[in-house]
């Protein structure tokens, strides 16, 4: 992806990053440009192009940070001990709540950036896979499960499911309560005893 980094990486590269993320969030990715950047801190066009080449190099650092913010939410949250598909469960919420805090100004640009990111679909498809393995050795999960085709499902239901309600507008906790119950009612399919099949 383009603009990975600033081409000079200080204080003030740093304060383009923060002014665009601030844009982004209150009007939207489409509404953010040089102009309105550099007039809220106070700067010159010279001052942002020795940083940056373009206004996009900036998004994508936004949407860098916040693609780190939404990985760390399913790292910090997971007890291997605990109330297996209850805490997918929760983890999943939590990401639909982080896109709400996080993408709702940017959805757009987030969720095109998101189709045409093949190492953001790779971390997720394996993180995915590695708790429905989890769930397989602790005999939680079917042990005929495809982990392979469960990830894909499971990351196709999440990514969705956020795109529409982000774009449709529904209400947080409606959308987070209706994700709920829908995700449970996906991950019971995935229990010991749930196949029609031979286990």
């Amino acid at each position: 992806m383009a603009g990975e980094v600033p081409l000079i990486h200080d204080e003030m590269s740093g304060r383009i990053i923060e002014e665009a993320t601030r844009l982004a969030l209150r009007e939207g990715a489409g509404e953010v440009s040089v102009r309105k950047i550099i007039r809220a801190l106070g700067v010159t066009n010279r001052v942002f192009y020795n940083r940056f080449h373009n206004v996009e190099e900036v998004l994508s650092l936004v949407y860098q940070d916040m693609t780190v913010q939404m990985r760390q939410s399913i790292l910090d949250h997971f007890d291997p001990e605990g109330d297996f598909f209850g805490q997918i469960t929760e983890i999943a919420a939590e990401t639909l709540r982080l896109s709400y805090r996080l993408k709702l100004g940017m959805n757009q640009y987030v969720f095109t950036q998101d189709s045409v990111s093949p190492e953001n679909y790779l971390w997720w498809r394996e993180r995915i896979r590695e708790f429905i393995e989890l769930g397989k050795k602790k005999g939680l999960a079917r042990p005929n499960l495809d982990c392979g085709a469960m990830s894909y499902a499971i990351w196709c239901f999440i990514r969705g499911y956020n795109t529409d309600a982000l774009a449709r507008g529904i209400p947080e906790e409606e959308a987070v309560d209706g994700f709920r119950y829908s995700f449970g009612v996906l991950l019971d399919g995935m229990k010991v005893g749930k196949s029609k099949g031979k286990e």
